[in-house]
């Protein structure tokens, strides 16, 4: 190596670790992208457009192990950064003379196969580039601080359809594929492109502002599209009213895609969504996806619109996304459900808080409960100090001034302070600066709430002995709401059965839909004297309740156990198929069970373990055939697929799974066969998971 590319390699080390948005402000990216889901792997041709701040002769994108070629431009060289000094191959060095406030133009191909950020499953692939991580299939800017344009181009094959960020213009076959042209006009972080493939239907609405909303699913579930988004159109016309900016950006659209990380990502125009929010009328009452759709649009204006600088003002995008959903809720589902959100809230803040791990909201390390409802709680707080009007007239003035920029903490803060005489140096000590969860506070506000003042009073009962407070828990019983009733069903757990059992009948008689879930979920021994009532819960709308209720129905009346099995057999309940696996487990261990019906539902239970369904389906499913003893090679082959899955809760999950079974001499032996029929990634876990 000679002494020029030493020096080079030295500086372009240095380089790479320095900030370069005062170097050079990156305007714009035209982008077309072929991913290859059979390879599992991305090519493409990107066009940037960047304008020098200072003379350099070098500048960079963000690629993560990625191959360049094809470069078109006459004044620029690009090279690789594995080339050089970074042999991790995290950067594509432009070099050139560059000239202050002179604009440049380069293009040039490339392509990768991600580790992340990238995920094909099924004939599904969709991205999720949240914080810094778009560079592992695109060429981009992993700070956030360098805001830019970007025309998204996604071929993908003709049957299938692409959501991406910003507008439709095109769409143009070519052999077996069509490539989906997208046009963005304002500018945005990198991590918020995104582009997400499928087989997707989509149902078309508009705002009251007029803003065109596109509402994607799988044709299968057509049924589901009003309960799954519910609330929609109502959510985005209160945003607009209630922040006082219209929406910044071309359209809105929605996806729900399967093995998603999260619950949801804000995608500008485009949120990536988790299926598991996809539920018909009955879910809805318990999985769905309103709090999800109202927080990932509120990021639409607070963390794409206007972006935090650093990790420090985190709150001000996950805080602020967070109150607005609160507010949404309380829209649409009233006083009492956002005050119980609320109490929750704070009930996780002082518990953390009381165990000495209490967070600053400036805390760029803080965890995501502090950054999203502490940051939540602050905003509350602010606007319960300086009133309805300061606050609305800040948060707009905010956004109007920062519009497309990156801000900080003391921007925010500087828009209150214009517009107020209120002294906000208490509120700052104690919500921003200070670790501690001030839970006096958040009661005082918590009880302005007649329904929390009721409810404060009921759960006071807790420890007071049950002949003292019988009376007060039957009135609470007919609440009007749907959680006072609640903490009196749990108040009964312990007590003898002999004198709660006319407060469980008259709960159970209740029409109360979560009273009557309370006691499903606490009485799973069932009196005799009960089994009537109790067995109508099978039919409430609710998949947690009934399949709760099935459970303890066919443990304590054995003799009813297939006339129970009967009633649920073809329900199948959330997208995990809570109530259709939960059936096909009794079913397999009820005596009589034909033994031909036992092979069809054995042979069932173990297929949704594979691959081809998604994770919250595949979990449960390994729950089951664990306890059956179904240790089989196709059920250890599913495991070790699932040890390498992106999620990483459901990967460890599978890998404690496995070190469980590892235990066992036999079926160590069935792992240790399979390891030259296993794909490397399989093949390399499992190979150390042995020798350890």
């Amino acid at each position: 190596m000679n002494k020029f590319c030493t020096l080079f390699i030295v500086f372009i080390g240095f380089f790479g670790n320095a900030q370069q948005t005062e170097l050079v402000d990156f305007l714009s990216v035209k982008a077309e992208i072929i991913p290859n889901a059979s390879e599992e792997s991305v090519k493409g041709t990107v066009s940037y457009q960047f304008k020098i701040l200072q003379k350099t002769d070098s500048v960079y994108l963000d690629a993560i192990d990625m191959k360049v070629f094809d470069v078109v431009s006459k004044k620029i060289a690009i090279s690789s950064s594995d080339l050089y000094a970074d042999k991790a191959g995290k950067k594509i060095w432009l070099t050139g003379n560059f000239r202050k406030d002179k604009t440049y133009d380069v293009t040039f191909s490339y392509s990768a196969t991600p580790k992340q950020t990238l995920y094909f499953f099924g004939n599904q692939i969709w991205t999720q580039g949240q914080g810094k991580y778009t560079s592992h299939w695109l060429p981009s800017i992993d700070d956030m601080n360098d805001k830019l344009e970007f025309d998204l181009t996604v071929a993908a094959p003709n049957n299938e359809t692409v959501v991406a960020n910003g507008e439709l213009i095109e769409k143009q076959p070519k052999d077996s594929l069509t490539y989906w042209q997208f046009d963005m006009q304002q500018p945005m972080a990198s991590y918020l492109a995104a582009f997400a493939v499928g087989d997707f239907n989509k149902k078309s609405i508009t705002s009251q502002s007029g803003v065109p909303i596109e509402l994607y699913y799988k044709p299968e579930d057509s049924n589901k599209v009003e309960p799954t988004y519910r609330y929609m159109k109502q959510i985005f016309d209160f945003f607009e009213q209630e922040i006082g900016v219209p929406y910044p950006w071309q359209n809105y659209k929605q996806v729900p895609v399967r093995d998603f990380l999260y619950a949801g990502m804000e995608n500008t125009t485009a949120t990536i969504f988790s299926e598991a929010f996809v539920v018909d009328s009955i879910g809805f009452n318990d999985r769905n996806y309103v709090n999800v759709n109202a927080h990932e649009l509120a990021h639409q204006w607070f963390g794409n619109l206007v972006t935090e600088t650093n990790s420090t003002h985190h709150w001000l995008q996950e805080g602020f996304a967070t109150y607005f959903a609160q507010l949404a809720e309380r829209e649409v589902f009233g006083d009492d459900y956002y005050y119980w959100k609320l109490y929750n809230s704070a009930e996780q803040l002082k518990e953390l808080s009381d165990s000495g791990k209490g967070e600053k909201l400036l805390n760029p390390k803080a965890s995501s409960l502090t950054f999203y409802e502490k940051g939540a709680w602050a905003l509350t707080m602010l606007r319960q100090e300086i009133g309805d009007i300061a606050f609305k007239t800040a948060i707009k003035n905010y956004l109007e001034e920062y519009q497309f920029k990156n801000v900080s903490t003391d921007d925010f803060l500087a828009e209150i302070k214009k517009g107020t005489q209120a002294d906000i140096s208490g509120w700052e000590a104690d919500w921003l600066h200070q670790s501690a969860f001030k839970a006096e506070q958040a009661l005082d506000y918590l009880s302005q709430s007649t329904f929390m003042r009721s409810y404060f009073e009921i759960s006071a009962l807790r420890n007071v002995p049950f002949v003292e407070k019988k009376n007060q828990l039957s009135f609470a019983l007919t609440a009007l709401n749907d959680f006072i009733g609640q903490e009196a069903v749990y108040q009964l757990v312990g007590e003898p059965i002999s004198q709660t059992l006319p407060l469980y009948k008259k709960a159970l008689n209740s029409d109360n839909l979560y009273v009557r879930q309370a006691v499903a979920n606490t009485l799973s021994t069932i009196p005799k004297e009960l089994q009537s009532e109790y067995e109508t819960l099978l039919n409430d709308a609710s998949y947690l309740t009934q399949e709760a209720a099935l459970y303890n129905l066919w443990v304590n009346f054995p003799q009813k156990q297939t006339v129970y099995l009967d009633v649920m057999k073809g329900t199948v309940g959330f997208q995990d198929k809570n109530i259709r696996q939960l059936w096909l487990f009794l079913t397999l261990v009820t005596e009589g069970t034909p033994p031909e019906k036992i092979k069809e539902f054995a042979a069932e239970l173990i297929a949704y373990t594979s691959s081809t369904y998604s994770f919250e389906i595949r979990k449960k499913a390994f729950e089951y055939v664990n306890q059956l003893q179904f240790h089989f090679k196709t059920v250890f082959k599913n495991l070790l697929n699932a040890s390498v899955h992106p999620n990483w809760r459901f990967r460890k999950f599978a890998r404690e799974m496995i070190d469980g079974l590892l235990i066992n001499p036999e079926y160590r032996q069935q792992f240790e066969l399979l390891l030259p029929t296993l794909p490397k990634k399989e093949n390399e876990f499992l190979s150390k998971k042995l020798s350890e």
